[in-house]
């Protein structure tokens, strides 16, 4: 367990791939079933794998994307992420810079510093700003669907652990991970709306 809920905690949210993955018509049908869409493939330079994953939630973009943005949150979320802290912020809410620590059993601790990048609630790209990871940069995207009220989320990234992980073993981590990970912010989600609801707001505000 320990190495696999390491694997899952660094790289779920950490080059892109130079174009935006879509899911095909397969992966559409599966997506409206409410099942998650998980691609790993062995990726080059040594890193453990190229995620491309996918799913939709009963939930306006807004509110998924709150809850994306959520440095509270995130712990809950991946396993096996102890802490996320952001070290800076752009007044203007454009983008900040942000701290994860990861610990899984005996091994190390892992700490990512990465820039995070917000169109809001449409995009959200990463990249490595320092930290022990070799190689970090991904994206989140949110498309909105039947006028808003639900919406598609497509994450893709591509990031090399410090130390050698065996490609293949990462790799049936993450098959077996992100979807879990993927599940966790659909029910995060959720819960936000409701929350909403409850109060009768229909606003949304970036966490910090």
């Amino acid at each position: 367990m320990s190495l696999r809920g390491l694997v899952i905690a660094v790289l779920l949210l950490a080059p892109a791939p130079a174009r935006a993955w879509e899911p095909d018509a397969a992966a559409l049908a599966r997506l409206a079933r409410g099942r998650p869409v998980v691609e790993v493939r062995a990726a080059p330079g040594g890193a453990a794998g190229l995620i491309r994953a996918a799913i939709e939630i009963d939930a306006a973009p807004e509110v998924v994307w709150s809850v994306l943005v959520d440095c509270a949150l995130a712990p809950r979320m991946v396993a096996n992420l102890k802490s996320c802290r952001v070290l800076q912020a752009d007044p203007a809410g454009a983008w900040d810079v942000r701290e994860h620590v990861s610990r899984a059993g005996l091994l190390p601790s892992v700490r990512s510093v990465f820039r995070s990048d917000y169109d809001p609630p449409r995009r959200l790209s990463f990249h490595r700003a320092g930290g022990d990871l070799k190689a970090l940069e991904g994206e989140w995207r949110l498309i909105a669907l039947d006028d808003g009220a639900r919406t598609r989320v497509i994450y893709e990234n591509l990031a090399a652990m410090p130390y050698p992980v065996p490609g293949l073993l990462a790799r049936i981590v993450l098959r077996h991970d992100v979807p879990q990970a993927l599940a966790a912010l659909r029910r995060e989600s959720l819960a936000a709306r409701g929350r909403r609801m409850t109060r009768g707001g229909t606003g949304s505000k970036q966490a910090p």
